[in-house]
């Protein structure tokens, strides 16, 4: 998500509101739980902790995916409350960052908006000021014991916690960290890049969340595909942005896919080839979401998508031309 959208309502949040129930789901996993607790898992030998920065209503569903709304009637008591606005019908999503141990490392995956943005194109994202770094704080991790970021892709709401604020100027927010950054976007983003909005967002994410860390010496950039070690890879599942990916987890008999911004919503299980509006190659983006579901579906992945509020990981299987949950699970 990193457009305006129109009328948004974010907020910082510590509660997690249950798992959404109906027709396509063939267990619930409850609800009222503690937003960090419900969130944490451990997959193999993975530790996996769910850190929330804000969630809120971000658009009408065919707003956000154009040609998704038959399926989004057809489903709306499944979508409600947790994945659509009970009152204005609107699409629920957050922004959160996940994050690992794996192998003695700490790991970020998508670091959220950050603080003090100057965002004129998606202005609920601009100047936020929550205390995502005391969550941080409160699931044991300090910023200089972060080993690791992944930036799934470069959108001001998976890239704008790369940096903090430092005598006017914008410095790495984990000092002692590597950031893995897809070349493809930090090539199409950059500042000779192809990518502009008539708000300038790109120039201005890019200028105080990538380029920091790139000048400082603590970014990889990497295309194809990169292995981060024994449990975890990086895979490109371009379309959303020219550099979009995936993080694929491997560890005993438990297999995962973290998909960025392949899914906004669970609607999209069913409507599979519906892209997001804010996709650069909407068709591209479907093929891409489709391959990586169909792999998740056949090799028992649990999918875990980046913006997905309440239940953010899905068990699923193939039914008819699209996906059903199986189980949700975090």
């Amino acid at each position: 998500m990193d457009k305006d959208m129109g009328t948004t309502t974010v907020a910082a949040t510590d509660t997690d509101t249950g798992a959404g129930a109906g027709t396509n789901t063939d267990t619930d996993t409850g609800a009222g739980r503690d937003a960090q607790a419900a969130s944490a898992l451990t997959l193999g030998d993975v530790e996996i902790i769910r850190i929330e920065e804000v969630r809120g209503s971000f658009g009408a569903p065919g707003e956000l995916f154009p040609g998704i709304e038959d399926t989004w009637r057809a489903h709306e008591e499944w979508l409600t409350p947790d994945f659509r606005d009970p009152d204005s019908g609107q699409v629920l999503a957050a922004v959160q960052a996940w994050v690992l141990r794996s192998g003695g490392r700490t790991i970020v995956v998508d670091p959220g908006v950050g603080n003090g943005r100057e965002r004129p194109g998606t202005p609920h994202f601009s100047h936020l000021d929550t205390d995502f770094t005391d969550r941080l704080a409160r699931a044991g991790v300090r910023p200089e014991d972060v080993d690791l970021v992944v930036n799934t892709h470069v959108h001001g709401d998976h890239v704008g916690g790369n940096t903090r604020a430092d005598g006017g100027g914008w410095v790495p927010a984990f000092p002692n960290a590597t950031y893995l950054v897809p070349r493809p976007d930090h090539d199409f983003y950059g500042l000779d890049g192809a990518a502009r909005t008539p708000h300038d967002n790109h120039r201005l994410l890019f200028a105080d969340s990538i380029a920091p860390v790139v000048e400082a010496g603590q970014a990889v950039l990497w295309e194809d595909s990169h292995r981060i070690d024994s449990r975890l890879v990086l895979e490109p599942a371009p379309g959303h942005t020219p550099g979009s990916s995936v993080l694929r987890l491997a560890s005993g008999a438990d297999r995962a896919v973290f998909v960025g911004d392949l899914l906004h919503s669970p609607a999209q299980f069913l409507a599979p080839t519906c892209s997001s509006a804010l996709c650069v190659d909407r068709a591209r983006s479907a093929r891409s979401r489709v391959r990586v579901l169909e792999r998740a579906a056949d090799e028992h992945e649990l999918v875990i998508p980046a913006h997905f509020p309440g239940p953010a990981a899905a068990e699923v299987r193939r039914a008819g031309g699209g996906f059903a949950v199986s189980r949700w699970r975090a």
